[in-house]
């Protein structure tokens, strides 16, 4: 029976494969991170920048914030729907086009947005705007496993992930002062512009980060042109048909409630408990959270890479991928439950600038702990199925956006119905059942491999 000393995973001859990461300098794959940073953070504006504007633009539109509110569901639907097709088509035709592809239909559908006269046009329009930009995350994360191995990937990512999240946390400072100080259309109109110049930093400085001879435009007979295939974006569905990669993808689902509840009502659980009515204010009340994802996801990137270092070395070089699953604990089972707990009894019996101040530092623990979990699992997966690394983390992002819509629009209900307070302790509690279940992962990774392979990586072409 296999036990976690067996080496499903190792190969004799890396050296020739290790190759291929030198094919850029370090200065070329910290530019490379750079660049996919920079469209990573697209998806967080789009999103993010949103919330704080919701009553502008209910008053605007002449409707309510409950039915204005329903966009913030059906961007993440979108984003789950674009993740899986950026990420299907670049296995085919390499991550630099559907980059470029992309920032376009970003350009177009911002450009909706800021023209909606009702809320119809409004739905429609964040559809496509939410759309074009989805492929920043998923993509990046399939960039970042192309250009570092195995020991330098969490570290790779962590930079990314921090860049990334940390414009999930300033965005909505801007989208407010936008919203008190100028316009929601005027911010929208500058998110198109943003896809136009992201499109032409990739098109001028990114270059192709797919291994050679992976991708489907390569083994074409007919080189054509102009080659349009056909590519199931529902395919990368079926990896998580595996039960140590379905798992982790419903532990990070689990841990990434707590951001939701505690960001989605902000300005209804600590704006209005603190009586803060200005929209700059409650966006800037977003930035500990940032400033947590910042710090914590690079710091949760190297911890991993030095748990795989380490178990590699205590494995006499036996490569269990689920040793990186160990970083998780610090985040799983203290960070994340404590602060999302604690924020909602706080938010309920401690009122004043204590109160307040005492909810920031949840959000900053809060942030820096989501990162502890969610890094070394995103890591894990693009370990684990490296050759279709962007479609794994495509099709994790998808069901869990899917999982993360029902609870958005769950959240403020709960709130009314059994109060802030109960609301975060089931958070918190939900959190805790996630790291129950990466434990179980660690001790039984190898057994769930085994149950269903869908082409788990080796050492030698990691």
């Amino acid at each position: 029976m296999a036990s976690e000393e067996t080496p499903l995973l190792t190969s004799r001859d890396r050296a020739a494969h290790e190759t291929i990461y030198d094919r850029f300098t370090p200065g070329q794959k910290r530019w490379i991170v750079l660049v996919v940073s920079f469209a990573g953070l697209s998806p967080m504006f789009v999103q993010a920048t949103f919330v704080p504007s919701i009553p502008q633009i209910a008053k605007d539109l002449d409707t309510t914030y409950a039915l204005v509110s329903l966009s913030i569901s059906l961007s993440i639907f979108a984003t789950a729907i674009g993740a899986l097709v950026w990420s299907a088509y670049s296995s085919f035709y390499g991550r630099r086009l559907m980059y470029l592809s992309g920032m376009p239909i970003l350009f177009i559908g911002s450009c909706g947005v800021a023209t909606s006269t009702s809320l119809r046009d409004l739905l429609f329009w964040r559809f496509i705007q939410t759309f074009g930009c989805s492929g920043g995350m998923t993509l990046g994360a399939g960039v970042i496993g192309d250009i570092y191995k195995l020991e330098e990937r969490g570290t790779g990512i962590g930079i990314f992930f921090g860049a990334t999240l940390f414009g999930f946390a300033i965005a909505p400072l801007l989208g407010g002062a936008a919203a008190q100080y100028w316009s929601w259309r005027n911010l929208h109109y500058s998110l198109g512009v943003w896809g136009l110049l992201e499109m032409f930093l990739i098109y001028l400085s990114l270059p192709e980060t797919s291994h050679p001879g992976t991708t489907g435009i390569e083994k074409v007979a007919s080189r054509r042109r102009l080659h349009i295939a056909w590519v199931n974006p529902l395919s990368s569905l079926w990896l998580i048909r595996s039960p140590n990669l379905f798992v982790t993808m419903l532990a990070s689902s689990l841990v990434l409630i707590s951001d939701y509840v505690l960001l989605v009502p902000l300005a209804y659980t600590i704006g209005a408990r603190y009586d803060i009515t200005n929209e700059a204010i409650i966006g800037l009340c977003f930035l500990p959270t940032g400033l947590g994802n910042l710090i914590g996801a690079p710091v949760a990137g190297r911890l991993s890479d030095i748990v795989v270092r380490k178990w590699g070395l205590r494995r006499k070089g036996v490569w269990y991928p689920e040793d990186r699953l160990r970083a998780t604990w610090i985040g799983g089972l203290f960070m994340v439950p404590l602060s999302v707990g604690a924020s909602g009894l706080l938010t309920t019996y401690v009122g004043g600038p204590i109160g307040l101040s005492l909810n920031l530092l949840c959000l900053f623990i809060n942030g820096m702990g989501v990162d502890f979990v969610m890094n070394p699992i995103s890591s894990y997966h693009v370990d684990v199925v490296h050759s279709r690394s962007a479609e794994i983390i495509a099709a994790c992002v998808a069901v869990r956006s899917l999982i993360l819509s029902a609870v958005t629009a769950l959240v403020i209900p709960s709130i009314e119905c059994i109060g802030v307070a109960w609301t975060n302790i089931i958070a918190a509690a939900l959190a805790l059942v996630a790291q129950g279940i990466i434990f179980l992962t660690i001790q039984y990774g190898d057994r769930l491999r085994a149950s269903v392979d869908v082409g788990f990586s080796t050492t030698t072409y990691n």
